[in-house]
């Protein structure tokens, strides 16, 4: 195997965000006069479906047939709305990168590896995280960015990451995925890719067979030997 690109996915895996997701969902369905409040648990079942129009419609499928439904235009300006407050949550510094990401980044960087990203998040999100932890666009750090505003069909489908190498221009094999979750993981898998989970608050209890490795975090202590002796020769 030879290491060229490191392609990570964002919500979960960069930072701990789904908590600023849930709070920017939730306050959103109350400006819009909704009565839908979605607790830890219900988003916790809510993260197995990729997207967040996509969580949205799955949720209110659930509802009795009496009770209010969104239509498709209504989810799509809805879902707009909660992307901005989202922003504007992490703009407030309501965010940081998990242990070990600023550390991986940046000697990836200085190694020459290709940086990519695989998400389902849309590309506005993308962008307010990477402003936020980093101060730049994400671009700048991500040469090579893939989002779920790009795709038909989001995770656990494999489109997100086949569309990320295929802009890296490399086999899944020169590759390795970094995900928290176990529909991300499915889909790097279904891409051919190898995976390294970092389970995050909300996936900590679900199986990721499959995984090349499942670690904590992506502190140095943890990296695994493949990317030891790709990044470090202090």
């Amino acid at each position: 195997m030879t290491l060229n690109a490191l392609i990570f996915d964002v919500d979960g895996t960069l930072a701990e965000t789904e908590e600023i997701h849930r709070r920017a969902f939730n306050e959103t369905f109350a400006e819009w006069g909704l009565d839908w409040n979605w607790s830890q648990d219900d988003y916790r079942v809510l993260l197995k479906t990729g997207g967040g129009k996509e969580r949205i419609a799955a949720f209110q499928f659930s509802l009795a047939d009496t009770a209010r439904k969104l239509t498709d235009d209504e989810i799509r300006a809805l879902h707009k709305d909660k992307t901005a407050r989202y922003g504007h949550l992490i703009a407030q510094g309501h965010v940081t990168l998990r242990p070990g990401i600023a550390d991986l980044v940046e000697k990836a960087r200085e190694a020459g590896m290709r940086l990519a990203l695989a998400t389902t998040t849309s590309r506005p999100n993308v962008e307010a995280l990477t402003q936020a932890c980093w101060g730049k666009a994400a671009a700048d750090l991500f040469p090579v960015i893939a989002s779920g505003d790009e795709v038909a069909r989001k995770k656990p489908d494999p489109e997100i990451y086949l569309l990320a190498l295929k802009r890296l221009g490399l086999p899944p094999r020169d590759c390795v995925a970094f995900e928290d979750s176990r529909i991300g993981l499915h889909s790097a898998m279904g891409a051919g890719l190898p995976v390294v989970v970092t389970p995050s608050l909300y996936t900590d209890e679900e199986e990721h067979m499959g995984a090349a490795f499942r670690i904590p975090d992506l502190s140095r202590k943890n990296w695994p030997l493949m990317l030891v002796a790709r990044l470090c020769s202090d």
